[in-house]
């Protein structure tokens, strides 16, 4: 029996490249760094803020802390309006919704409150956790871990909705069920769009 819904935020619920892109080539530029080559800009999708910053300072920590201070101090609202939201979102978490309870748990920290309520979303969420909660990022299991202990439900009645290896391992790692959305995250139970997710949580779930 499923009874939670876990989604992750950034290129499942929105397309986020180009909204992060412009927000870490902001923050490098402040300190004097060259923008993202391609290989950040994918990366930007998946990995927290802190894990953007160590892979591009390679073991500087002073380079590491210029940047988290220039984070602290960026006013990333102007960012969103870059966001690239599924169509019709908030229906489809509404349908959803009414036949699960639903959890966000993402590598995003600061940024995603102000997100879900610039997209209209933030009440539908029953539970939420994220790197904001000062937990190890994804792949390590420890976000959805806690979105699992902040709803009281357990592993195997969860399913986390991811779109990288990233989210895979993470959910297998918690013991959750998982569900791929689009090309990176391959996977069994892959999903081209997020629009065939409600048929397929009834063809995996409703007996």
């Amino acid at each position: 029996m499923l009874e939670l819904v876990i989604f992750d935020a950034d290129g499942v619920l929105f397309d986020s490249t180009e909204s992060n892109t412009a927000y870490y080539n902001a923050i490098f530029d402040q300190i004097g760094e060259p923008p993202m080559d391609p290989a950040e800009e994918r990366a930007g999708v998946f990995m927290s803020a802190v894990q953007i910053f160590e892979q591009r300072a390679k073991g500087d920590r002073a380079i590491v802390e210029r940047m988290r201070e220039v984070a602290r101090t960026l006013d990333s609202t102007p960012f969103f309006k870059l966001l690239r939201p599924y169509p019709e979102l908030r229906s489809l978490l509404l349908g959803i919704k009414r036949a699960y309870r639903m959890g966000l748990a993402t590598n995003r920290s600061a940024t995603i409150p102000a997100i879900i309520e610039y997209l209209g979303v933030a009440r539908l969420f029953n539970t939420k956790a994220s790197a904001r909660d000062k937990v190890r990022p994804k792949p390590t299991p420890d976000i959805v871990q806690l979105c699992l202990e902040r709803a009281g439900v357990r592993p195997n009645r969860a399913v986390y909705i991811g779109d990288s290896e990233t989210d895979r391992i993470a959910a297998e790692s918690a013991g959750v069920h998982f569900i791929g959305v689009g090309e990176r995250a391959p996977h069994q139970h892959q999903i081209a769009t997020l629009a065939q997710l409600p048929q397929k949580l009834r063809d995996l779930f409703v007996r």
